[in-house]
């Protein structure tokens, strides 16, 4: 049996990852392709409470920048070894929301912990296991800004962050498309919802026509 396709998608917080994620979904089910949709931090049981942690318990607001880090990879690691790669040995396409970039960028560059640090910790919480294509959906920092106060839930602790942070995240993906322009597909996520999906479909069937075609 082939491999599957390991898909995701990364931007900073608003910019409308869930929404494309849940349409990218709908097609490959419709054009017949097995696919598992999953999140990080999470995907797990174990990597849940540790979402938990960095997200919403009360406890987590006081989380140093490497005390995050190491959670992060922890869930990491463990959504690598029981999710993701059973999943892409089955044939199916994986699509995470987020994964190794999120790091690299929210604290590696955000939370300025040493770079080569955190690639390090996050090559160990990956090994081999690599996205085929990332989607950076990409929108200037104060509109993102502005869609999370329109939001009706809560923010939580990382949507909390003040408008210098999410401009630091977003020159932080925008760093890491240039540097690997074969993986990375910089998507305008300013555009109508419709155009972002159908660019995205378009990507993967171009970039993977051979997958798509079998």
């Amino acid at each position: 049996m082939r491999r599957g396709l390991f898909v995701t998608f990364e931007g900073s917080e608003g910019c409308g990852k869930s929404t494309q994620i849940r349409r990218l979904a709908a097609w490959l089910r419709e054009t017949g392709h097995p696919c598992l949709t999953t999140r990080e931090p999470g995907g797990t049981a174990a990597g849940d409470r540790m979402r938990d942690l960095l997200q919403h318990a009360p406890e987590g607001h006081g989380l140093v920048p490497e005390a995050e880090l190491f959670l992060f990879a922890a869930s990491r690691a463990q959504h690598v070894r029981e999710v993701i790669r059973p999943a892409l040995a089955r044939g199916d396409v994986v699509i995470s929301d987020r994964f190794h970039d999120s790091t690299e960028v929210y604290q590696g560059v955000a939370r300025r912990l040493d770079p080569a640090m955190t690639r390090t910790v996050n090559g160990y919480a990956i090994g081999e296991t690599l996205p085929d294509v990332t989607f950076l959906l990409d929108m200037d920092a104060r509109e993102a800004f502005a869609r999370l106060q329109k939001r009706e839930r809560p923010a939580d602790r990382m949507e909390s962050e003040p408008l210098d942070f999410y401009e630091a995240v977003r020159q932080g993906y925008l760093r890491a498309a240039a540097a690997e322009p074969a993986r990375f597909a910089l998507i305008d996520a300013t555009r109508p919802e419709e155009q972002i999906a159908d660019e995205i479909r378009g990507v993967l069937t171009e970039k993977f026509h051979g997958f798509f075609a079998r």
